[in-house]
């Protein structure tokens, strides 16, 4: 429930728990669009908590659902304006989390190229396709 008026409570419950930012990261940095592809992410998330997050995320205009040309059985999912609008965030957390996680197994690929060229990271991240 948004009720204290803060930016960054409703930041928080619009995009801000762990699941719902590893689908904007699947879908943003790896392009990932299916529901099939989000099941695959390394974390391993749930079933019923990814669609959860997908309706979450589609409800709050974050995401947008079709269905798929090629497979009519199936959905898209795909990045909204609004959703776009959080590459900053999602970059600036890549880059805190890479300066930060010092564990041996930590994946730099994002981080490399965020730190390589954020301005182009971004903009990556922020494209559509």
């Amino acid at each position: 429930m948004r009720q204290s008026g803060c930016p960054l409570a409703f930041g928080l419950d619009t995009f801000g728990d762990r699941w719902s930012l590893l689908v904007l990261r699947e879908m943003m940095v790896r392009g990932k669009k299916t529901y099939g592809d989000f099941l695959e992410i390394d974390e391993g998330i749930a079933t019923n908590v990814l669609a959860d997050r997908l309706k979450h995320l589609e409800t709050e205009g974050i995401i947008s659902k079709s269905r798929d040309p090629d497979n009519r059985r199936s959905y898209l999912y795909t990045l909204t304006d609004k959703g776009r609008d959080l590459a900053p965030i999602l970059t600036e957390i890549i880059l805190w989390g890479g300066k930060y996680d010092k564990r041996p197994q930590a994946r730099r690929e994002a981080v490399n190229k965020a730190k390589k060229n954020r301005k182009g990271f971004e903009a990556a991240i922020r494209s559509p396709e």
